[in-house]
């Protein structure tokens, strides 16, 4: 496992309810966040890749990134860097492909090509033609185009919120197998309650009393 740190989070507070302190991730680990409901776990997600505010006084220097202070760091160049997929996911009302198209011109990058766009997606279980309608996909394979939407970005860090809350058994431990080797060059942290995927993490991060 590689020991170099990719966050330290020490003492900070949010919306006055929420206490973190002496949170360590490390990099190119798969890191998986538990705890009960109302714990800060997605909220935790949106402080590091920087879009939940912190309480005051509890600004300045206690987050850091890859030894840096988070809040020194450009947002933007952050949100690039450090990508969340949240729970709820949004495509437009438009084709695979299309969303494809979208979503990169958006963040101002090359769209992949429809093999790179179709491998992707078969490795997460689907195989539809790019023009299909995302309108008529399933909940859980609209939220697998859009993994590998952002799977395609290739960001340093993957944050993902409950990815496998909308999957069945064997999409959910197939998605898994790929977040394991996605590791080797991405770090992963993902919120998830289903503990008979715990055994893929490298670390529990455990919220709560």
């Amino acid at each position: 496992m590689n020991n170099t740190q990719l966050f330290y989070i020490n003492n900070i507070r949010v919306r006055n309810t929420l206490y973190y302190n002496n949170i360590q991730i490390l990099q190119n680990t798969l890191t998986i966040i538990t705890g009960k409901s109302g714990a800060g776990k997605s909220t935790l997600l949106q402080i590091l890749n920087g879009t939940q505010e912190i309480d005051e006084p509890y600004t300045k220097e206690r987050i850091f990134y890859c030894g840096k202070n988070l809040e020194e760091i450009n947002p933007l160049h952050l949100r690039k860097e450090i990508i969340l997929i949240p729970q709820k996911i949004y495509l437009y009302p438009e084709s695979i492909k299309e969303n494809f198209i979208i979503y990169y011109n958006l963040l101002d990058k090359p769209c992949p090509t429809d093999e790179n766009i179709k491998n992707t997606l078969k490795d997460l279980g689907i195989n539809k033609d790019l023009n299909t309608l995302c309108t008529e996909l399933s909940g859980g394979e609209r939220h697998r185009v859009y993994l590998a939407l952002c799977f395609l970005l290739e960001p340093s860090v993957l944050l993902l919120d409950e990815p496998t809350a909308a999957l069945d058994k064997e999409n959910a431990q197939r998605l898994m197998h790929i977040l394991r080797k996605k590791k080797q060059q991405q770090s992963i942290i993902m919120v998830c309650h289903d503990e008979s995927l715990l055994d893929y993490a490298d670390t529990i991060l455990h919220l709560g009393n």
